[in-house]
């Protein structure tokens, strides 16, 4: 009996490994790849799931990010035209695709892997500014759609926020600010029709009734048929009598009747108070001088051309362009003068220098042993504020610290030309060697510090300082000034004094001593 339960048992695990084998077979018939599989991929890619080249070539790991932009061809075109997020990253073309985006981790997994809390929005040429900073994301971006889809248009999102219903073609932006809807500020000059007057300040709503923007009358008597107090009977061009300001105060068109146009302040003024006699046939001056001559402050010396300076709106502040007409531009302190200034005489009869000296010749502190213009040295805004001057140009160029001492330092006089131009020639002073190493101090110091001396002693003295020479100080062997006397390298030279032997053994003495000690001699 055990026996047969024993057969049974091997009969029944054949027969499912049979099964397995059979399966196995079947789903090595169909696609191997999937048995490899790490896991399920997304349900955005469950179509590609069956065969594995559709995402990757597994002779070539480098085409993975092509085959994506095969199916993903709205990513692929930003990334060639570099707009959009995929486009305007910062390793946009040169990124793989899946250093952010990871699959086979299942059905439900987020591929995308977006940190909405650190997403740069300006990377998809949307910045999220004003009211648009605090939004969720759920606002613009529909839940089960591309977060590219959303439109970045104004109207787009804000269809039914228009108070205007669409009758305005152009951006809302052009307008609004996305800080609010409210306080929308509109260039009506950009229209036919400009706001002048008392059309300023009135509300839209006055013109464009219930929002109505076409058609709008542009005409006077479209909008102002019942206030006309003449009842048609002078036709439809109230502006012929009339002005934007106000009704009231009807127009006289000056120009075409008189030839002379009411501009500016002149515009406003009573009619008698250049008409002074009531008599409006009575010849009245059309120059500015026949009216103002008791105003002007320059006594008739400029001449009776106002216009030249003045405007009709007010006599300051004066616009002249005193560059174009006398080629002398007034830049810095000569801006601030008043005309009187340098203009002293009558204009025409009076010829100004425009040369600095031509007027500054008193203030010279100089005295004139300066030559060449003040513009080369000096500034418009102040003789102190700005001085220009370019030492480099000169036959000493100012290098190291030399550039931040002041100017007094070196020329004790303002004639400047006669400051020394060698080292000792203001250091002298400072030469701790007290000129036992000559005037040359540049052979071994730098401009940038007296500390920072570079001479190479072996270079250019060829004799290189090794051993207990290298301790020494320079006025230790340099007695006297350099080029008086030329000094012995032989040892005897300097340590005469030092010689046991007496001179018995000549004046070599390196054949026994070293440099760095008389002790511990050899014997050859």
């Amino acid at each position: 009996m055990r026996r047969q339960q024993g057969r049974l048992g091997i009969f029944g695990i054949l027969c499912v490994a049979s099964l397995i084998s059979l399966s196995a077979t079947r789903a090595l018939a169909g696609n191997v790849e999937t048995l490899l599989m790490p896991g399920k991929v997304s349900n955005a890619h469950i179509k590609q799931e069956e065969k594995c080249g559709n995402c990757h070539d597994r002779t070539n790991k480098v085409t993975q990010t092509s085959l994506c932009l095969e199916c993903h061809k709205d990513v692929a075109e930003d990334v060639r035209t570099r707009v959009n997020f995929h486009g305007r990253m910062l390793n946009a073309g040169v990124s793989e695709c899946r250093a952010c985006h990871t699959e086979h981790k299942g059905r439900d997994a987020d591929i995308t892997q977006l940190d909405a809390a650190q997403f740069n929005h300006a990377l998809a040429q949307f910045p999220l500014e004003g009211a648009h900073a605090s939004l969720d994301c759920a606002v613009c971006h529909k839940r089960g759609e591309a977060w590219r889809k959303a439109t970045p248009s104004c109207v787009g999102c804000h269809k039914s926020d228009d108070a205007h219903q669409g009758q305005f073609t152009q951006s809302c932006g052009d307008c609004h600010s996305s800080l609010s809807w409210t306080g929308g500020k509109f260039d009506h000059s950009k229209t036919e029709f400009h706001l002048n007057g008392a059309h300023v300040a009135i509300a839209c709503d006055a013109c464009h009734v219930g929002g109505r923007y076409k058609p709008t009358p542009r005409t006077c008597v479209g909008c102002h048929a019942t206030d006309d107090e003449h009842r048609g009977s002078r036709g439809p061009d109230c502006g012929k009598c009339h002005a934007t300001k106000e009704w009231k105060s009807a127009k006289y068109d000056h120009l075409k009747e008189t030839g002379y146009d009411l501009l500016g302040v002149h515009a406003d003024i009573d009619c008698l108070a250049c008409h002074k006699s009531g008599n409006y046939k009575d010849k009245v001056p059309q120059d500015c001088d026949g009216c103002h001559r008791a105003d002007d402050a320059h006594a008739r010396r400029f001449g009776p051309k106002c216009e030249d300076c003045h405007d009709n709106e007010h006599w300051h502040p004066v616009e002249y362009d005193h560059l174009k007409r006398h080629k002398f531009s007034l830049e810095g302190a000569h801006a601030k003068l008043e005309c009187h200034t340098c203009h002293t005489g009558i204009a025409g009869e009076q010829k100004l220098a425009t040369d600095c000296k031509g007027c500054h010749r008193s203030e010279d502190p100089h005295a004139g042993k300066v030559k060449g213009d003040c513009a080369a040295c000096h500034g418009q805004s102040g003789w102190r504020a700005d001085i220009i001057f370019d030492h480099d140009l000169t036959d000493f160029q100012l290098l190291g610290l030399h550039r931040v001492v002041s100017c007094v330092q070196c020329h004790n006089s303002l004639a400047f030309g006669k400051a020394p131009s060698t080292c000792s020639g203001c250091h002298a002073a400072d030469d701790v060697h007290r000129n036992g190493l000559g005037d040359k101090c540049a052979s071994c110091h730098s401009s940038n510090g007296w500390p920072l001396w570079v001479f190479d002693h072996a270079k250019d003295a060829h004799f290189p300082l090794l051993g207990a020479h290298a301790k020494l100080q320079c006025a230790d062997c340099h007695r006297e000034p350099p080029g008086t006397r030329k000094m012995s390298q032989e040892c005897v030279v300097c340590h005469r004094k030092d010689d046991r032997h007496l001179g018995q053994y000549g004046g070599q003495c390196d054949r026994c001593h070293s440099n760095y000690s008389w002790k511990g001699a050899r014997i050859q």
